[in-house]
């Protein structure tokens, strides 16, 4: 693919090294002369020192024959002008913006479902734009899942079904550690996969002779109804949530907040339902802090059901006379994921049960791991997946990066060119390459966990693992990208 982003901060070069590593031509346009200059020391491509919203400077690139426009540059308007300015020329073209404004993202949203005759078929997209990414709202959603599932460790879900890939490590004298995989089992009737394990720095994908060992981590795809019965087997419990405090009521954390309430679109039914559904009868105690007397008046008028305090949540005073430190979770996020990283782990420190932060990208999520923080999440490389997933085709529907973007997790429909079709999973099985974990029928809706006898066919929906640098080519034996 050709590709052209307009933007070099740190998505855009992230961005352009994962593209880059799949042999994709890449240009980067930026006008500060500085990040230029350091990007052209980073990336193998073409990097070019302009403004990106320059028809000009677009074509002088090759924007007429790129197949995808990526505008992450710090200016919305910029973004937005740039995707709608190619799209009047080259509509073929597919555009991607990052856009950070919320009442943009909100006001397109509604335009397209108050007239969804005018945004369908061969009409043109709103602003020009295929795709509009809002960092906040992905990274909340990140968030919501971490707290709709127990808070236990970072989840990955998917659509259509209630088996998901929970983050687990396994604790010294549990009954996992030292167990075969092709001996689990002997020790569980459970039925669950093994789908990458992280070990003294590395990782990889798993075999039927690796051995699990104490104080590494697994990500473990396994049903939402047994993820305890798991977590047990590993040494660990999931605990109740009852009390949670959110510390932080701008943008990100007002969308977490109206999710975990009800108010916002999802999945399922707030947090509310989480908690009926994990059969507790105690009330739900929900507390939000933020120092800036806008942000708690703003939510105290949105969230009555919510007990809303303005303070400063590293005063340990105020802390233990609210009994924050008896909660059950923390959710972190603040503007600042420095102080989001040193709040969570202050709070565990104190007492508090467990621990969500918001940062800034997956180094500073294994960072966040090492200080005992339970779900970091990584706002940008949120955002980079996000983008990534468009790029695949249609075929791919998402996309997920684990163990700091060693791995990928692939969503996608085989083709019926792809060299999938028609064949049983043993038969194009790679161990060490990829895993398929999970598959669909095509026209059926539940998703199922396959084995070698699993034979797939052109429509069927499946989720695999990868290797990251195999990623593109183990795609296209699926959906022939």
């Amino acid at each position: 693919m050709r590709i052209v982003i307009v933007g070099a901060g740190f998505t855009g070069i992230q961005l352009a090294k994962l593209l880059i590593n799949e042999k994709n031509q890449v240009t980067v346009i930026d006008n500060d002369e500085d990040i230029i200059r350091h990007v052209s020391n980073q990336l193998d491509c073409t990097v070019m020192c302009a403004d990106g919203n320059n028809l000009d400077t677009l074509e002088e690139v090759g924007i007429a024959k790129a197949d995808a426009l990526i505008c992450v540059s710090a200016s919305d308007e910029v973004n937005m002008i740039t995707c709608s300015l190619v799209d009047a020329v080259y509509p073929d073209i597919l555009k991607i913006a990052r856009v950070r404004n919320y009442a943009y993202y909100v006001n397109t949203a509604k335009a397209e479902k108050k007239h969804p005759n005018s945004f369908a078929g061969k009409h043109r997209p709103l602003y020009g734009i295929n795709y509009m990414i809002h960092p906040d709202v992905e990274a909340a959603d990140a968030i919501f899942q971490a707290v709709e599932n127990g808070a236990i460790g970072n989840i990955i879900s998917f659509d259509n079904t209630d088996l998901e890939i929970a983050r687990i490590t396994i604790e010294e004298g549990s009954t996992l550690d030292g167990v075969i995989l092709k001996e689990i089992h002997t020790k569980t009737d459970v039925k669950f996969i093994v789908a990458y394990i992280e070990r003294d720095g590395e990782t990889m994908l798993p075999s039927g002779e690796t051995q699990l060992k104490a104080g590494s981590t697994i990500g473990v795809l396994i049903s939402k109804e047994q993820i305890g019965e798991v977590l047990a087997l590993c040494g660990a419990e999931q605990n109740t949530l009852n009390k949670v405090v959110m510390i932080g009521a701008g943008r990100i954390g007002t969308i977490v907040a109206e999710k975990l309430m009800g108010m916002g679109a999802q999945k399922a039914g707030g947090i509310k339902q989480f908690f009926t559904n994990i059969k507790t009868k105690r009330s739900f105690d929900f507390v939000i802090i933020d120092s800036k007397d806008e942000n708690a008046k703003e939510a105290s008028e949105k969230f009555a059901n919510a007990r809303i305090l303005r303070a400063d949540a590293t005063d340990e005073t105020f802390l233990r006379e609210e009994g924050i430190t008896d909660f059950d979770l923390a959710i972190c996020t603040t503007h600042n994921h420095e102080l989001n990283m040193v709040l969570a782990a202050y709070l565990e420190s104190l007492g508090v049960k467990q621990t969500i932060s918001l940062v800034g990208s997956s180094a500073f999520a294994e960072i966040s791991t090492r200080l005992g923080i339970d779900v970091p999440v990584p706002l940008r490389d949120v955002v980079v997946d996000s983008i990534m997933s468009h790029l695949r085709g249609k075929s791919v529907k998402e996309i997920h990066t684990v163990t700091n973007g060693q791995l990928e997790i692939v969503e996608c429909e085989i083709s019926p060119d792809s060299k999938t079709n028609g064949k049983e999973l043993k038969e194009i099985s790679n161990p060490g390459t990829f895993l398929v974990l999970m598959a669909r029928k095509a026209g059926v809706e539940q998703y199922n966990i396959v084995n070698g006898s699993t034979k797939f066919a052109a429509g069927d929906h499946v989720v695999l693992i990868t290797n990251s640098e195999d990623s593109k080519k183990i795609i296209s034996d699926f959906t022939s990208i």
